[in-house]
C-alpha cells in the first residue's frame, strides 16, 4: 500500500509544504547567488530517473559557470566553488530546488540518488541486477547516502540502492530521513573521495570528453 500510493502522496504533500514555507528563504538564497557570482541561480543537469528515463535535476548553483569542463568531482578547496556555494554545500541547501523535481514526479524524497547519464557508466552498461535501482523514482536522499554517502565506491552504492528497493517500507524511509538530518547537521561523508569507480565503462562506448571527466 505504501509503495503503490502513500509514498507518492507524502512526496507531493511535503514538497508543496516545504516550497511554500521556504519561499522567502529561497528568494534570499537566489539573491545571494546572483550577488556572489555571474550566472544563473539554478543549475540544471541531466540525470537518470525511474526506468532509466533522463530528466533535469535542479540545484542552486554552487560553482562558477561551465565548471563541469574541469571535471565532475570537487572538494571544499575547489576554486570553482563560489563563496555562497560553499555555504550551500556544507548545509546541503543547494538541494532545495529538488522539491520541484519531487512535485513534478521526477524524484521522491527517499530513493537512490540519480546518477549522471554517463557516470559511473552509461545506462546500457549497468548489469541487469544494477539496473534494478531504476525500478523506483530516484531520491533526494537514500539508503546509500546514510551508509557512506560520497565516501562509498559506486559499485557498493548501487548494491545499497538495490537493497533499499528490496526492503522499501514506511519505517525504512523514516529511518533514512532521521539519519539524513543527523548527517547533514554533522556534515559527514560530504566530500568526494575521487573517481569512486572500480570498473570503468568500455572505452569504445564513451566519448573522449566524457572519459576525461570521469578520470578527473
Amino acid at each position: 500500500m505504501y509503495k503503490k500510493g502513500f509514498k507518492r502522496f507524502f512526496d507531493i504533500l511535503f514538497s508543496f509544504i516545504i516550497l511554500t514555507v521556504s519561499f522567502p528563504f529561497l528568494l534570499i538564497i537566489a539573491i545571494a547567488i546572483k550577488l556572489d557570482s555571474k550566472g544563473p541561480v539554478i543549475f540544471k543537469q541531466k540525470r537518470l530517473g525511474k526506468g532509466g528515463k533522463e530528466f533535469y535535476i535542479y540545484k542552486f548553483r554552487t560553482m562558477v559557470v561551465n565548471a563541469e569542463a574541469g571535471g565532475v568531482y570537487s572538494d571544499n578547496k575547489d576554486p570553482r566553488v563560489t563563496r555562497v556555494g560553499g555555504i550551500l554545500r556544507k548545509t546541503s541547501l543547494d538541494e532545495l530546488p529538488q522539491m520541484v523535481n519531487v512535485l513534478k514526479g521526477d524524484m521522491s524524497f527517499i530513493g537512490p540518488r540519480p546518477p549522471l547519464t554517463y557516470h559511473p557508466w552509461p545506462l546500457e552498461q549497468y548489469t541487469d541486477e544494477q539496473r534494478r535501482m531504476f525500478d523506483v523514482r530516484p531520491g533526494i536522499t537514500g539508503w546509500a547516502q546514510i551508509n557512506g554517502r560520497k565516501a562509498v565506491e559506486w559499485n557498493r552504492r548501487i548494491e545499497l540502492n538495490v537493497w533499499y528497493i528490496d526492503n522499501l517500507s514506511f519505517v525504512l524511509d523514516c529511518k533514512i530521513v532521521v539519519n539524513t538530518i543527523l548527517k547533514v547537521l554533522k556534515n559527514s561523508d560530504n566530500e568526494n573521495i575521487g573517481a569512486s569507480v572500480t570498473e570503468k565503462p568500455q572505452e569504445e562506448n564513451v566519448t573522449a570528453e566524457q572519459n576525461e571527466v570521469i578520470n578527473k
